[in-house]
């Protein structure tokens, strides 16, 4: 006669591990988080924020369980030491990483609770999968030991103070920025420059040359040709040039006008895209779920410097957008064939901000991981191959120009400057040992 003993319902035998160190969770956790932050139109620079804090925040959680990796702290010089586990406990911190994600995520976004329900459902997944109810315990004391120490942290960096902020004064000069149709916004965080960084040691550490001197009249000079030029190719773009414009547009609200009809078209911002682009070259590279975490997190730094770097200098040279220039000298009723964002035109962002990230990327994964980039098929915008992170920016950047919003010069200095500081961040910060 034999003893068969049976598990009880929230003691489910089973190998959660299986469940809670997938890397593909950790890429749903980060969608997540990139879903919230475009249902609720945050800015491109205030979303790398939220990722970026979220991430730091897995990252020093998983590092506190994998002796592979090493802390951030010191390295991003003012994070202090995150906690430690307590000796003799047993914690999931691959769990206790998304967890820290998510709850961290929650904390720096809105609606207040967002995130929260998300986190409910990888507690009782996790039971679901076998994780039994101490285990469970000790991984959520952990992680929000850790949870409290970055939130702590992130609220020094400037940005409760930059709410506030005394707003933009609009000078209708020649050659200066003013707003432009169809929303005629005001200029967005023109002061994200005092945002602290987390890498570089100013915020002009990489500031770029200076953009060429508006002239309109001088038919020789590089501005007009330049101007010339984002007119030309909008006047004539190919179903190619459209695409890439489309693909890499990236804009997290634009307002569409069609009469007396007003309504708004949402995409994730040029961060949001990138994060995805983390995933999809995770998955492809068959990254385990640690070195997962760690290129989401580098990638998200990078990204929140390059955004610093490039507003400091945009509200610094404060340059006229083409649409402006060409409205006012060339033909009043010109558009271009993607929406103008509201703030100066040098340096262009999504091109300072992809080059920064993609050298992380190559850092991580190498220079010629080839795949399929999926991330706006959720908009009806057809996928497009990426050759390598580096191409993936540099199309990036000529999307401006396609779309008639930026100068190639506002470009080409932009990928420069991006690319120096993703160096910069790759050589500053080591994650792994």
């Amino acid at each position: 006669m034999s003893i068969v003993v049976l598990p009880s319902c929230t003691e489910k035998a089973g190998n959660y591990q299986k469940f809670t160190e997938d890397p593909l969770l950790y890429c749903k956790t980060v969608k997540k988080l990139n879903d919230v932050v475009l249902e609720n139109n945050f800015p491109p620079m205030i979303a790398t924020r939220n990722y970026a804090y979220a991430n730091i925040a897995a990252y020093q959680t998983m590092v506190a369980g994998n002796p592979q990796f090493q802390s951030l702290a010191g390295q991003i010089k003012h994070l202090p030491a995150t906690p430690t586990p307590e000796a003799g406990k047993t914690i999931d911190f691959a769990l206790a990483s998304l967890l820290s994600f998510t709850k961290v995520g929650n904390a720096v976004t809105f609606p207040e609770g967002s995130m929260m329900g998300y986190y409910d459902e990888l507690k009782e997944q996790a039971r679901e999968a076998g994780m039994t109810s101490e285990i469970l315990k000790n991984t959520v004391a952990f992680s929000d030991t850790v949870v409290a120490t970055i939130l702590k942290w992130s609220k020094k960096d400037n940005y409760a103070e930059t709410r506030s902020a005394e707003k933009y004064t609009v000078r209708d000069e020649e050659g200066r920025w003013v707003p432009t149709p169809p929303m005629y916004a005001q200029a967005v965080e023109p002061k994200w420059n005092s945002i602290r960084c987390l890498t570089l040691d100013s915020c002009s550490q990489f500031m770029p040359p200076r953009p060429p001197v508006y002239d309109i009249k001088n038919k020789n000079g590089l501005y007009y040709k330049s101007l010339i030029e984002v007119k030309n190719i909008g006047d004539s773009l190919s179903d190619e040039q459209k695409h890439i414009a489309d693909f890499w547009d990236d804009n997290p609200f634009k307002l569409n006008v069609s009469g007396h009809v007003m309504f708004a078209t949402k995409k994730f911002s040029p961060a949001g895209h990138w994060m995805n682009i983390v995933g999809i070259a995770a998955k492809e590279a068959k990254a385990d779920f640690a070195t997962t975490v760690a290129a989401y997190t580098e990638t998200s730094i990078a990204l929140f410097d390059a955004f610093i770097s490039c507003w400091d200098e945009k509200f610094r040279s404060n340059y006229v957008r083409p649409e402006t220039a060409i409205n006012r000298h060339l033909d009043e009723e010109w558009r271009p064939y993607i929406q103008t964002p509201p703030f100066p035109s040098y340096t262009s962002g999504h091109a300072t901000t992809s080059a920064a990230a993609a050298e992380v990327m190559t850092h991580w994964f190498g220079d010629n991981l080839s795949f399929t980039d999926t991330s706006s098929l959720e908009f009806g915008i057809e996928s497009r191959p990426i050759k390598s992170f580096r191409e993936a920016a540099k199309e990036a950047a000529m999307s401006r120009l396609y779309g008639g919003i930026h100068y190639q010069f506002d470009n080409s200095e932009g990928n420069t400057c991006g690319k120096k500081l993703g160096e910069f961040v790759v050589q500053r910060l080591k994650l792994k040992k």
